[in-house]
Formats: C-alpha cells, structure tokens, sequence
C-alpha cells in the first residue's frame, strides 16, 4: 500500500430501505463471538457536518451465494453486544 494510500479513509456506498445511497467511511472492523462486523460513520461530505447526525451504522458480514455481503443485525442481544463494543471503541477514539 503507498502512503497516500494510508490516511485515504475507506469509503462505503450503503443503500437503505428506501433505495437512498448514502456515503459511509469505516470507523472499525472486529470479530465478535466467531463473527465479523462493521462499523461506520457517514462521511463528511460537506462543511455543515457538525450539524448533521453522526449515526453509527454497524453492520454483520455474511457470505450468500459466495460472495460476502454486509446486513443488519436483528437479533437484540447480538446488537446490544456488538453496539455497546463499538461505542467503547468510538469513545475511546474521541478522548484520543
């Protein structure tokens, strides 16, 4: 990888519900009881970004039909373990 390269932020195109795409960039990545996840943040796409909600998107991998995909997590107690690590982690990162 080339030192440009490594302060570029990874960007995702998400797509909700709706059909809106939305631009998110990869805060973290970890492995959970066996499974991956994902979490973002949007990514600042203008100056009024302090404005804005600052939602963080977590999202499971998981394979379908050999391809790995990122999906909601609807399972309650898996999402309160995987929200509340993540949180950790995003505060953390803040008093840095």
């Amino acid at each position: 990888m080339s030192e440009m390269n490594e302060f570029t932020p990874d960007l995702f195109e998400l797509i909700d519900e709706e059909g809106n795409k939305k631009q998110f960039e990869l805060f973290d990545i970890a492995e959970i009881n066996g499974e991956q996840y994902f979490a973002m943040l949007p990514a600042i796409e203008d100056d009024n970004f302090l404005d804005s909600d600052c939602e963080l998107v977590i999202l499971k991998s998981v394979e379908e039909d050999d391809e790995e995909i990122l999906v909601s997590i609807d399972d309650e107690d898996e999402f309160e373990t995987v929200s509340s690590y993540f949180m950790e982690r995003l505060q953390d990162a803040f008093e840095e």
